[in-house]
């Protein structure tokens, strides 16, 4: 009879078994290291780069600082940046760009042309939208419930100034112009609007065309209107060159205009020509007690947090506070929250009415140009 050898083949097989249980198991129970990825919209090239930036800035050091904290539901926070060029074409395929990406929130865009174009891709991808920059009233009022801003809105921004332009040059010659843009078009009307409500008539109203350069047409009817004042819708750098044409040209008169031109573009563009410049722009809230904390951050970075940096943070600030109180990423959930709550950020205590526009902060103050720099209007 023959003997066969007896090899333990199953203690081989259980120890196997036993060693993938093991594995398997602390699969199961380890954390998540799962991201959520958020974005980034705006100008982060072109003429309009220095508000890019303060926005990159802005929403990169919330980042960085809920991550340090433990990120958002137990997960790290990763942010994906995009570059519109203010350019409404560019926002679309930005957009599609972060919506193939799989974000749960934007932040953005700046430029209202560009905010309206981007926002339609949003939508359809149930994707939450919060615009530190646009003003244009249809921004809100023709968007859905994914769409929220933190600035005022132009009908705002315009009563603002048709008040300044009645108090101070009601008895002169006034002239509205604007730049043919969604921003500019809607901040000139909303001012004629209501400028004229308050019985003073300007005597021209006018576009130009930016991208041309096509300035020379209304400089020609200030010159025939004899103007003494001029208020204008647009961006920075196309205000400036306006300005200096007309000035060449042997014109004078004072200029009035809106938070577009609050970036550095203006004075470097403009010099000693932009002395005295107003404009309405967002209130700065680098003084105050709950922004001390992140404006010294920023300061270590020797990046100073002006214009629409802190802005841009309070952004992810209101999504994080929402998404961690309500347990959850859903568009619906948390854009529901927001319409309802209010929120802790480094702009004091905000919230949102049912229209997605900015509650709890006034909306615009005043600032004058002013060798270089800008301040508030009566600040020494």
């Amino acid at each position: 009879m023959s003997k066969f050898r007896y090899f333990p083949i199953h203690s081989f097989y259980l120890t196997i078994i036993n060693v993938f249980s093991l594995t398997f198991f602390l699969l199961l129970s380890a954390p998540s290291t799962a991201e959520i990825l958020i974005g980034l919209g705006g100008p982060l090239t072109g003429k309009l780069e220095w508000t890019g930036e303060e926005m990159d800035m802005g929403v990169q050091h919330a980042v960085d600082d809920l991550n340090a904290s433990g990120g958002v539901l137990g997960q790290s926070v990763r942010l994906i940046k995009v570059d519109d060029a203010c350019n409404p074409e560019q926002a679309v395929a930005a957009a599609q760009k972060l919506a193939s990406d799989k974000v749960v929130m934007v932040v953005g865009h700046y430029c209202s042309s560009t905010s309206i174009a981007a926002r339609a891709v949003y939508t359809a991808h149930d994707i939450l939208m919060i615009s530190p920059g646009s003003t244009a009233t249809q921004f809100t009022d023709e968007g859905g419930k994914n769409i929220f801003r933190l600035i005022g809105r132009d009908d705002q921004q315009g009563k603002v100034a048709a008040d300044y332009l009645a108090r101070d040059w009601g008895t002169q010659k006034i002239a509205i112009l604007h730049d043919n843009d969604a921003y500019g078009t809607g901040l000139a009307q909303n001012t004629k609007k209501h400028l004229n409500a308050l019985k003073v008539q300007e005597v021209y109203y006018g576009g130009y065309t930016a991208a041309k350069g096509d300035y020379q047409q209304v400089v020609d009817q200030l010159k025939a209107h004899a103007v003494d004042v001029v208020y204008v819708g647009g961006y920075d750098e196309d205000v400036s060159n306006l300005l200096l044409l007309a000035l060449d040209q042997g014109l004078k008169f004072s200029l009035v205009s809106g938070d577009g031109i609050s970036g550095k573009a203006f004075w470097l563009t403009a010099g000693a020509s932009g002395q005295g410049t107003r404009f309405t722009f967002v209130p700065d809230y680098r003084k105050k007690p709950s922004a001390l904390s992140a404006v010294e951050n920023f300061r270590k970075e020797n990046f100073e947090p002006g214009g629409y940096t802190l802005y841009a943070y309070a952004a992810v600030q209101v999504w994080a506070q929402a998404v961690e109180q309500i347990n959850s990423l859903k568009m619906d959930k948390v854009s529901d929250h927001m319409h309802k709550a209010t929120y802790d950020t480094v702009l004091g205590k905000i919230g949102f009415d049912d229209n997605g526009d900015l509650t709890g902060i006034p909306g615009w103050s005043w600032y004058e140009w002013t060798a270089g720099k800008f301040k508030p209007v009566g600040e020494q």
